[in-house]
């Protein structure tokens, strides 16, 4: 569903991957480790189209970097759900209103979009709250009603990009617990992040940002705390071609 093929990625034109090969199928739940600035954002935004490779092809739910036009990646947007660490709710309308506005920009009509807003906020747990402004909730209530705006044009895959930077430990395993709720659903999720405790506490596939590349990698404590640890410095790339 989600390829990589010899991709090279630059930010302000910084190399931050090079040959990347990478697989993701259907219904996964994977994690993207490495500490901050090392890129997991980069790729992420790679996934969207927000940066383009350098070298090398990405595919994503049907489209290719290398042949997708500018007038398609809003297509390609709409079959993705997108989580940032600050939330980015509308701050001038309710809870409500911020996941209509989503589903009235793409078209979908008024008949409808009240079903699928009150769906995706049980979803979440949020029903109650719908007529609510984002700043009368919590940080973690805010954080739900971002997840609930990702589901609610019903995506193929979740990106979500740091989703408990903000947010306490306790709260913080919360917000997974609905991605993986989400995940059940065989939506695919990749989740940014540099919390360790949290893909400890809960693990899945994960890979980490090592070297220009992501290598395979579990979560372990160690007498630094918890870090990735690898039997062996093979890429990604490298363990599918064998």
């Amino acid at each position: 569903m989600i390829s990589f093929i010899d991709v090279d990625l630059a930010l302000d034109k910084k190399p931050v991957f090079n040959g990347l090969n990478l697989s993701i199928q259907q219904g996964e739940l994977v994690y993207i480790v490495g500490k901050s600035g090392m890129g997991k954002s980069t790729l992420l935004k790679s996934l969207y189209m927000d940066i383009k490779p350098i070298k090398g092809e990405i595919r994503i739910a049907g489209y290719s970097s290398r042949t997708i036009k500018k007038r398609q990646i809003p297509l390609l947007r709409r079959r993705l759900g997108i989580i940032f660490q600050d939330f980015r709710l509308l701050e001038d309308r309710n809870v409500y209103d911020n996941l209509a506005f989503v589903l009235k920009v793409t078209g979908v009509k008024e008949a409808l979009i009240k079903d699928q807003v009150m769906s995706a906020l049980e979803s979440v747990g949020l029903e109650r709250s719908a007529k609510l402004m984002p700043l009368r909730l919590s940080g973690g209530e805010q954080q739900r009603v971002a997840i609930a705006r990702a589901l609610v044009r019903e995506p193929l895959v979740i990106l979500a990009d740091e989703p408990t930077g903000h947010l306490d430990p306790d709260t913080s395993l919360e917000i997974l617990d609905y991605l993986k709720r989400i995940n059940q659903k065989t939506i695919t999720v990749i989740i940014g992040t540099h919390d360790y405790e949290l893909v400890w506490h809960s693990p899945f596939r994960t890979l980490q940002i090592s070297g220009q590349n992501l290598i395979e990698t579990t979560i372990k404590p160690s007498q630094q705390g918890l870090r990735p640890t690898s039997s062996t410095l093979q890429t990604v790339g490298d363990v599918l071609q064998h």
